[in-house]
């Protein structure tokens, strides 16, 4: 699993920050490491150089291997809160996707021909499609 971090021009990058944050995002999303080609992390200062409430935010995208993307976003007052909170929604989200998947797999009865098979990709297909639809 790759992981990109990329930043606004209000938040300071350095490589120490970009490291937390990767180790951050593998260490919480390590059981999904072999389901994953990607995960992008977008930081940004909603406020640019003045403080406020819930003004930073953290947009994370996940790449499942042979699906839709998976976007969260995350706001608090700090950059690490709202990489921990993006993560945890993340986690959520992959656990309920995955969760879905392996459930329509453990209920299906392979056909000799194949087709219950190809139903349940038609399905997950559909489903992916709407979803990207509702987003």
């Amino acid at each position: 699993m790759q992981i990109q971090v990329h930043s606004d021009n209000h938040i300071q990058s350095s490589l120490r920050m970009e490291e937390w944050v990767r180790s951050t995002v593998e260490s919480t999303l390590e059981r999904y490491e072999e389901d994953l080609t990607r995960v992008v992390v977008h930081l940004r200062d909603e406020n640019g150089g003045k403080s406020g409430p819930d003004d930073m935010r953290c947009q994370l995208e996940a790449r499942p291997k042979g699906h839709q993307p998976i976007s969260v976003t995350h706001k608090a007052d700090t950059l690490e809160q709202a990489i921990d909170g993006a993560t945890v929604k993340l986690e959520s989200a992959l656990e309920h996707m995955f969760g879905k998947l392996r459930g329509k797999r453990a209920t299906a009865v392979p056909s000799s021909d194949g087709s219950e098979a190809d139903a349940l990709l038609e399905e997950e297909f559909l489903e992916n499609q709407q979803a990207a639809l509702n987003s």
